[in-house]
């Protein structure tokens, strides 16, 4: 965790690695964590009001109708990272999320299948015991792809699985990984 920022800090104490199974906040995770990519999380952290309101409170509904016009006009909005690959990605993920929603009945239930619906409780001991990706989030990426999404390789789809719950991957010793625990 980066010292002395108190936005990072936030994160990690009140949200990371709580179990969500709110449709709107996993298509905002997901969103978020192909934004990061090469990025810090610091940078994307305090971007995230700017993406809300850049993405429509991450409506995917309406995420999913932007069309070129809004795709231009996100390109200039300083409020997020300016990247085209990464913008038109989070559109064509958005239709990509209604398509999943069709399927499986909402994002959360086939997101969660790829844990069996219950959060991985890892246990690690160390920062560096933490793996940046693992067989489940390879599984995800595949399908992802497979289903039309973009910038979900499998290491930000671990990244992904962290931040929504899928996994705690809080070490033993932070006093958040035992709360976390508790949670479904």
């Amino acid at each position: 965790m980066p010292e002395g920022d108190a936005l990072y800090t936030a994160y990690h104490d009140e949200e990371w690695a709580v179990p969500s199974h709110d449709d709107r906040h996993l298509f905002e995770l997901l969103v978020l964590e192909g934004a990061q990519a090469g990025l810090s999380w610091s940078t994307i952290l305090r971007k995230r009001d700017g993406y809300r309101r850049a993405f429509a409170g991450f409506d995917p509904e309406r995420v999913a109708r932007f069309g070129r016009r809004e795709i231009d006009r996100l390109l200039g909005d300083p409020g997020i990272v300016r990247n085209r690959l990464k913008v038109e990605s989070a559109v064509a993920n958005a239709g990509a999320a209604l398509a999943v929603r069709e399927t499986f009945g909402s994002l959360d239930a086939y997101l969660w299948r790829f844990v069996d619906g219950r959060p991985r409780r890892n246990r690690f001991r160390t920062l560096a015991q933490i793996p940046s990706e693992t067989a489940e989030s390879r599984a995800m990426s595949r399908d992802l792809k497979r289903r039309g999404f973009r910038f979900v390789g499998p290491t930000i789809c671990y990244a992904f699985m962290q931040a929504a719950g899928l996994v705690n991957d809080h070490v033993v010793t932070c006093f958040r990984e035992p709360e976390v625990a508790r949670l479904r």
